[in-house]
């Protein structure tokens, strides 16, 4: 009779190069499922990257404009902006709301215009197809309106 070798490795033997491949598949995939589990989605490192004060500069019909846009890391946001007429007249805005991002979009709902609800006639809600250019700039695409717009990085407590 011979001894009863299942559960026990064979001493001396190889694995077959088969064997040996599903071996290291499964080893991998079980490294990449715990490595996974414990980290940060690419929605929460996004999320963790916008929060912050962003700056916006551009001319729109002779007018200079600055949006300064504070993203909460509590889901909120405020967004002034500031219109300097070629005249030396300078109109202020300002609006609040909540924004999210699901990875690729950062989505603004705008829940106060100046101090108002927004008008039922205006749709109180802007959204973004944003790419990171740095750590200090992101590029978002407006696909509605089809308009670019650039942001950068403001510092800390800035007012415009």
């Amino acid at each position: 009779m011979q001894p009863c070798t299942v559960g026990r490795p064979r001493v001396g033997v190889l694995p077959s190069p088969r064997g040996l491949g599903v071996s290291l598949a499964l080893t991998c995939l079980l490294l990449t499922a715990c490595e996974g589990s414990g980290g940060e989605s690419s929605v929460e490192m996004g999320q963790q990257r916008l929060v912050g004060s962003w700056l916006r500069e551009y001319n729109q019909e002779g007018a200079r404009v600055r949006r300064l846009l504070v993203l909460e890391a509590d889901g909120s946001f405020n967004e002034t902006a500031r219109v300097e007429q070629a005249d030396g007249g300078v109109t202020e805005h300002l609006h609040s709301g909540n924004w999210t991002f699901d990875g690729t979009n950062l989505k603004r709902k705008y829940t106060s215009a100046d101090g108002r609800p927004p008008s039922r006639l205006t749709l109180p809600y802007a959204t973004f197809q944003i790419r990171f250019e740095s750590n200090r700039e992101f590029v978002g695409t407006d696909n509605l309106r089809q308009r670019e717009v650039r942001y950068q990085r403001a510092v800390s407590g800035a007012s415009l």
